[in-house]
């Protein structure tokens, strides 16, 4: 490889005082993989977006080619060659796939747009990446798999030479992530750099030629991808001599034996038709249900149609033996004793509103009444940030600017205050560092030692090996497997999806 394309010196950024980087320096050369891990909240994102003109103000220097820049805005970075996928979408639902392949840059003619020539644009790129979806479908009603691999088609269609990938193979199923590997090694082959920031040891060491370890705002150590192995990065992540939860799940669990608790939840026939028909499942109180597949299996829409939040199109759940009407959305489940915890966190947190609130809104009816109670409010959000670690301890800040894990925590802390019959996770440590994973490890484990009946649904077979005492396996829509009292591995799990 040559040298440099990418050079940044002494980087420090801050947000309301709090140090989110010290001093980094870091380099990217023409060509090269570069992987970047480090707990939620270490910097690495926050380096990212400096580099992709969403953060503007920082001290340092940046240099591209040599030649310093400073870019102002995303279209800066975007026009010098930087795309960034973040893990939290901008593709825009509404639109279509052609739409958001091409968006800022659809083919006019004579200042209208040429439809025709647009999905036809759309349709090479797509077929380029090996992305098999129809290109006039609204990208909303795809799976977060594909919108994920959507916006990264727009990325590479801007003739970007430095990509970042902010947690890429997160959302994606076994193939999807292979096929998301073949296309960097080609990107490699043809010159173009990726920065790929993962919380999956595994995938960073896989496909890194270069990888950079962050922690609580600093570069700790870089190392050629080939000659470390996961230990050597989570020491460096986290510490020597802790030991971690997310990683127990490295070898077999042993699943609990069946509950003789009373049942909380009860689903019969569930169906929705063109996602999945013929769904039954009963849960326990303090019982943990995991729901396992590959993405586009069904077990992201059961959850959604558990919470209401997506018409059943024939079935019956029950909530301690009385009938569930989930017809009403969100408010609806609420009544009837269900909790939702979506796998996009902004689908229920409000980005620009500070931590305290998004955690007391599930209690307004008790602290408020007719006037809102601020000093209140404070109090509870306080309380739950600290037993939480939720990271930096400030109720005031804006949820939006906190790390995804730190996010997450704030959503579980929401229902910490309000405790449902029924808690429904979904992807619940999607995106997370294995320090972030444990700690909501704990507080699911903590919510079933309560009483809590809780389902957990993930496409990641560590989450649900991690936290479930019991395992579903969804298949193409429909409960293929069922796992209780036995021990189970990783790879029995993918063979059974």
């Amino acid at each position: 490889m040559g040298g440099p394309l990418l050079e940044l010196r002494g980087i420090s950024k801050r947000f309301a005082g709090v140090a989110a980087l010290s001093g980094v320096d870091f380099s990217l050369r023409a060509g090269e993989v570069h992987g970047l891990v480090g707990e939620n909240g270490a910097g690495k994102s926050t380096l990212m977006k400096i580099i992709a003109g969403v953060h503007a103000e920082y001290e340092g220097e940046m240099r591209l080619d040599g030649r310093p820049v400073h870019f102002r805005s995303a279209r800066d970075a975007r026009d010098a060659g930087i795309g960034m996928v973040h893990q939290e979408l901008s593709t825009v639902p509404e639109l279509s796939v052609a739409e958001n392949v091409l968006l800022g840059a659809q083919p006019t003619r004579m200042g209208v747009v040429s439809w025709r020539r647009m999905r036809a644009q759309a349709q090479q790129q797509l077929d380029a990446f090996g992305i098999h979806v129809d290109p006039r479908v609204p990208v909303g009603s795809l799976p977060l798999g594909l919108q994920q691999m959507v916006e990264l088609a727009r990325v590479l269609l801007s003739g970007a030479r430095i990509i970042i990938l902010d947690e890429p193979t997160s959302a994606l199923s076994p193939p999807e992530v292979e096929r998301l590997f073949a296309l960097l090694a080609r990107l490699r082959d043809t010159g173009r750099s990726t920065v790929f920031i993962s919380h999956f040891l595994d995938d960073v060491l896989r496909v890194s030629d270069e990888v950079t370890v962050f922690r609580n705002g600093h570069l700790v150590e870089s190392a050629r991808a080939a000659v470390v192995d996961k230990p050597w990065l989570i020491e460096r992540m986290v510490g020597a001599g802790h030991e971690r939860l997310g990683e127990s799940h490295a070898g077999n669990m042993l699943l609990g034996e069946r509950s003789n608790a009373p049942v909380v939840l009860e689903a019969e026939a569930l169906a929705v038709p063109g996602l999945f028909e013929d769904v039954s499942l009963a849960v326990r109180a303090g019982e943990i249900l995991g729901i396992y597949g590959f993405m586009g299996s069904g077990q992201l829409e059961l959850a959604r149609a558990l919470s209401g939040k997506l018409p059943l199109g024939g079935g019956v759940v029950r909530v301690d033996g009385r009938t569930a009407r989930l017809r009403g959305g969100t408010p609806a489940a609420k009544r009837a004793g269900i909790a939702f915890v979506p796998e996009s966190r902004r689908a229920m947190l409000f980005a620009l509103e500070p931590v305290y609130r998004n955690i007391s809104i599930a209690i307004l009816e008790r602290i408020g009444r007719i006037l809102l109670r601020p000093r209140e409010e404070r109090r509870i959000a306080e309380g739950h940030v600290q037993s939480l670690g939720i990271r930096p301890p400030l109720v005031d800040r804006p949820v939006g600017q906190l790390s995804g894990g730190n996010q997450q925590k704030v959503a579980l802390a929401r229902w910490l205050t309000h405790l449902p019959r029924v808690l429904l996770l979904s992807e619940p440590t999607r995106g997370m560092d294995v320090g972030a994973k444990d700690d909501v490890v704990r507080i699911v484990r903590g919510l079933r030692d309560a009483g809590i009946g809780i389902v957990v649904v993930s496409s990641e077979p560590e989450t649900v090996l991690s936290l479930a005492d019991r395992i579903l396996v969804m298949r193409r829509g429909a409960v293929t497997r069922e796992f209780a009292g036995e021990t189970v591995s990783k790879d029995r799990l993918l063979a059974a999806a």
